[in-house]
């Protein structure tokens, strides 16, 4: 039986790759997908020095037709994709007075829009499929934006709100859609390390085996653990 397979769009050094070093260790087949080459390289030769498989592809996340090209081909070669993750945002140290429209949408375009083309370049092996997991890493600023940064919580408000409207869709074909609120720094050593990101994320992706009674959509971490969102952001 062929191993599953976890494809990472925005797969960098943090979340990125606690994600990536996570899944490899259970047997996964792993597609890294960044703009930096180089260090896709290396970090692929890491894992694949650990025993994993892994693909990789240099793309520009921001363009919505080489993104879709590029996962076509990666799904084409991985025959099926059992998990997304969408690990992807800009962070333009700009006020909203300051900020253009053209330098809001091109943002929009990394840190939400992307999203909805790497969904749609997979999701034909997804309903085929019947399962699947879609997983996006959002952010506090969706709720509580960041002055000094406008575009940030724009993104994070429009990612959650696509996840949400996609988990609707898409649970009647079995696919599982989510996204984890991360309400703090990500850093070693606290409750927002990316090994502890990478850890709910396994465990949203051991949910869609089960009855979708059991699943989440709007999971929010703080540093006092993990709890669930309402729909309108409040804790429950």
């Amino acid at each position: 039986m062929p191993n599953p397979v976890i494809i990472i769009v925005g797969a960098g050094p943090g979340v990125g790759a606690a994600t990536a070093r996570k899944f490899a260790a259970a047997g996964y087949d792993i597609g890294l997908l960044a703009r930096n080459a180089k260090r896709l390289e290396e970090f692929a030769n890491e894992l694949e020095k650990a025993g994993a498989n892994v693909g990789w592809a240099a793309v520009d996340i921001a363009d919505p037709v080489a993104l879709d090209a590029t996962l076509r081909r990666m799904t084409d070669q991985t025959g099926r994709v059992d998990v997304l993750v969408h690990n992807v945002s800009a962070f333009r140290p700009v006020r909203a007075t300051e900020l253009t429209v053209e330098e809001l949408l091109a943002d929009l375009g990394v840190g939400a829009a992307s999203l909805l083309t790497a969904v749609q370049a997979v999701l034909p092996i997804l309903r085929e499929q019947r399962t699947g997991t879609i997983i996006a890493t959002g952010s506090g600023a969706a709720d509580h934006p960041n002055v000094e940064a406008a575009s940030l919580g724009m993104q994070k408000a429009a990612l959650r709100n696509l996840i949400q409207v996609l988990a609707a869709e898409l649970s009647g074909d079995g696919i599982h859609v989510a996204t984890l609120t991360v309400r703090g720094s990500i850093a070693d050593g606290t409750p927002f390390s990316a090994d502890n990101i990478a850890e709910v994320f396994a465990g949203l992706v051991a949910e869609t085996s089960t009855d979708q009674a059991n699943w989440h959509t709007l999971l929010n971490l703080t540093k006092d653990g993990v709890s669930q969102l309402t729909q309108s952001g409040v804790v429950q």
